[in-house]
């Protein structure tokens, strides 16, 4: 390969020499090597990028985690994930639209919607045939990656500012083989606005059908303070929302409910329920305005 590089610069020289004109973006190309200027063709960060989480610390705060010895919160969500996971992949007794898009809430903040998107992302990742992405949507107070111990970045808002920007390139690969990562992004005074946007409504269509064993969990604002989810749950095809126990008012789990009538399946998970003083998760399914097991 050398001396054919050697060979075409002596002829250049000699054309040079005997007056005829070349173009110097010609004579560039020739000069240097093409995998390089591929390389710098690529913009910033067009590729997904790898971080490391602490799984040691998530598990000394409770959170699910692959390293850690069975306890009774990775069992409670085992069971929780196996009929989202059966909606998701329209192994239930009807397809579900979306269904592989899961929107976690709650009425109120404080509520530990956070931590249950979170948990329920990290035990679904440990299934053998699907693969999981995180989104942290709620984008006026995200707090994904601060609980991960991770930093924040570019992400949800930025992809639907500007659609030339690829999915890939804002996807945070991680330690846990099976999950990735979708931080908030970058602030936007109209987050509603975007939320709501066509150009959102694609992103969610292409989050959907891009990969079929995909699990997409959203960990998005409470109900009532905020619209943000309210719009977001337009687009799901399941929404888990967390009902603090002894706390949150049942008029205001009603009112949240009613702003998600249109999503297809609700599930609710009753957090903090005390038990021998020790956190434990109860829930049940919301179909429409109907009550089930």
């Amino acid at each position: 390969m050398s001396s054919l590089i050697e060979q075409a610069a002596h002829r250049l020289q000699q054309l040079r020499q005997a007056g005829v004109d070349l173009p110097q973006d010609k004579a560039s190309t020739l000069r240097q090597p093409e995998t390089p200027q591929r390389v710098a063709e690529f913009p910033s960060g067009a590729l997904s990028r790898r971080i490391d989480i602490d799984l040691d610390a998530l598990a000394a705060a409770g959170i699910v985690s692959p390293n850690a010895p069975r306890s009774r919160i990775a069992d409670q969500f085992r069971v929780i994930k196996r009929p989202l996971i059966s909606n998701a992949m329209s192994k239930g007794a009807s397809r579900v639209l979306n269904g592989n898009l899961i929107m976690v809430s709650s009425a109120l903040p404080g509520e530990g919607k956070t931590f249950t998107a979170i948990n329920l992302a990290m035990s679904m990742a440990t299934e053998m045939d699907y693969t999981v992405m995180l989104v942290d949507a709620d984008v006026a107070r995200p707090s994904v990656m601060s609980v991960l111990g991770l930093p924040e970045g570019p992400g949800l808002l930025d992809l639907v500012q500007d659609e030339r920007r690829d999915l890939s390139s804002m996807l945070l690969k991680t330690n846990i083989n099976k999950l990735t990562l979708l931080p908030s992004g970058t602030p936007h005074a109209r987050a509603t606005e975007l939320l709501a946007s066509d150009a959102m409504a694609r992103l969610l269509a292409d989050m959907a059908t891009r990969y079929a064993d995909r699990i997409i969990i959203f960990d998005s604002p409470p109900l009532l303070p905020t619209t943000e989810a309210r719009v977001l749950a337009t687009h799901m095809g399941q929404v888990v929302m967390v009902v603090q126990a002894e706390s949150t008012l049942r008029a205001d789990v009603e009112q949240a409910l009613a702003t998600i009538e249109a999503c297809p399946v609700k599930l609710m998970l009753l957090n903090k329920a005390s038990t021998s003083a020790r956190e434990v998760y109860g829930y049940g399914y919301a179909y429409g305005q109907e009550q089930a097991g």
